[in-house]
């Protein structure tokens, strides 16, 4: 049964002739029985945010539907809406700004709470705040009545898991959510993002423009530029064989640890980018493999069962349609 549904959507911004196409004809699909772990990549400015809002409902799409359990989030209304918010949540970049630096941290947890009307008395209040820091790996003694300039970072972030979890979610949307968190710390934070997916059943919708942190914790990815899919399919596939030119970019340009290899002694070909926007393939300005065709916008090829790329150097290849992408990633 389809739990969350992406469907052809496309973000624009602005009107006229000033224009920035956000995102353009995405789909994919999170099935409610089977809870995964999806990574959203890209680099700046390839829609990762704008996707993230749109599956919260902060902003509605230009064209395609959000679904949820069939229903249109943008047209939901009463206990659709209250419930879609209670089950959808999300979890940002910054660990900093969350947070009222006037309020123990204890408020961050019992607001949702009340607010959802899910706990009735102060000692149930307690007993869901004590079951949420736990099961993201906090003491709860240590951390209620602090204040949150007596916190890491990381135990600031985990506390915003903590805040998501205690409402019982069906989806995390977690947008960049250890990019601002100490290295030491950030294993710690995905493997309680993993423990999530894997003991109480939340889908993770995972935005990261690391591809590192993606690797080890995802199970699919979908790689964007310029609010396009350039390619998506199992995650394991996708980063030790990329078959697209600008995720070959993303990999290259990740400092994996080689003794054997001397500092720049390999070197990235990409061409800068020309500032105009391209009709066609929206990565034509900067690929080293471009070619006339690619003027042309080029469709899904399917690569195997489990990897799609959007490049007309796969043309051999069966297409694949954009609402079917979710085929191609393994839950």
């Amino acid at each position: 049964m389809s739990l969350l549904e992406f469907k052809n959507v496309t973000k624009i911004y602005g009107h006229g002739k000033t224009t920035n196409t956000a995102l353009e004809n995405v789909s994919f699909e999170l099935n409610e029985n089977e809870p995964t772990i999806m990574t959203v990549a890209g680099e700046s400015g390839s829609g990762k945010t704008t996707l993230a809002m749109l599956l919260l409902g902060f902003i509605s799409p230009t064209s395609g539907q959000i679904l949820y359990k069939g229903k249109n989030i943008n047209r939901l209304e009463g206990f659709d809406r209250i419930n879609y918010r209670r089950e959808v949540q999300a979890v940002f970049q910054d660990p900093f700004a969350v947070f009222n630096p006037f309020y123990h941290v204890d408020h961050l947890l019992e607001v949702p709470l009340k607010r959802f009307k899910i706990a009735k008395s102060r000692a149930e209040v307690r007993k869901k705040m004590d079951e949420a820091l736990t099961a993201v790996g906090l003491q709860p003694d240590e951390i209620l009545g602090r204040f949150p300039h007596q916190l890491s970072g990381g135990q600031r972030q985990r506390i915003n898991i903590a805040r998501a979890l205690v409402l019982r979610p069906k989806v995390l949307v977690a947008d960049e959510p250890v990019s601002m968190v100490d290295a030491s710390l950030r294993a710690n934070i995905l493997e309680t993002l993993r423990s999530l997916q894997k003991n109480y059943g939340v889908s993770i919708i995972y935005i990261t423009h690391d591809l590192t942190t993606a690797y080890h914790i995802a199970k699919s990815i979908v790689v964007l530029y310029r609010g396009s899919v350039m390619e998506a399919g199992d995650v394991d596939s996708v980063i030790k064989s990329p078959q697209h030119p600008y995720t070959k970019l993303l990999i290259d340009s990740i400092p994996w640890p080689d003794l054997s290899r001397r500092w720049g002694d390999t070197e990235t070909k990409v061409k800068e980018a020309e500032g105009a926007k391209s009709s066609g393939c929206k990565f034509l300005t900067r690929c080293p493999h471009a070619m006339e065709t690619c003027k042309t916008p080029p469709p899904l090829f399917r690569l195997q069962n489990y990897q799609t790329a959007s490049c007309y150097l796969h043309n051999s290849l069966p297409m694949l349609e954009a609402e079917k992408l979710s085929d191609t990633l393994p839950v």
